[in-house]
């Protein structure tokens, strides 16, 4: 490990340290470790579950049943494309090809950049603007063009 992650998990160790006592604790540690490192590698799962004397297997379980958590590391913009049924009726699969064509990366996949990532989710309940997708907290509904995701995927890129 390199220095920085070294200081990375001596931040973690504090955070275990104030929260372990909590009840059920668990949930709240795994999302300050992924706060710190960004997502929850299989060595934060195994230094978490040292620290706290757990099985790695009960942290694994966690952190993969939960959509909020990941293993593999997120762009700073997730773009959430809903794949609920009125979503999936009115177009969400020519959707999720036009931003994987936008952004050359398939669904789950992270640009090289590191700036998008691109998931689904079972319904954001905007179902009146199908087919919808959403970055952070901006909903954008009724997207058919390649023209429209290039222009909204650019007001990001350009916030860098």
């Amino acid at each position: 490990m390199t220095q920085i992650d070294n200081r990375l998990f001596e931040q973690l160790r504090d955070v275990i340290a104030e929260k372990k006592d909590l009840r059920n604790p668990l949930i709240e540690i795994l999302r300050q470790a992924q706060e710190i490192f960004g997502y929850l590698p299989i060595e934060v799962q195994e230094f978490i579950g040292r620290e706290m004397g757990l099985p790695v297997s009960k942290i694994y379980g966690v952190v993969t049943f939960y959509n909020f958590f990941t293993m593999k590391p997120r762009g700073k913009y997730v773009l959430n494309v809903c794949t609920g049924t009125a979503c999936y009726v009115k177009g969400a699969p020519k959707l999720m090809q036009m931003i994987s064509d936008e952004l050359g990366i398939q669904m789950g996949e992270t640009t090289s950049d590191q700036l998008f990532t691109m998931s689904a989710v079972r319904c954001v309940g905007a179902c009146s603007l199908a087919p919808v997708f959403v970055i952070g907290e901006d909903t954008y509904g009724r997207v058919d063009t390649k023209d429209k995701i290039k222009e909204i995927i650019n007001r990001y890129r350009k916030m860098q």
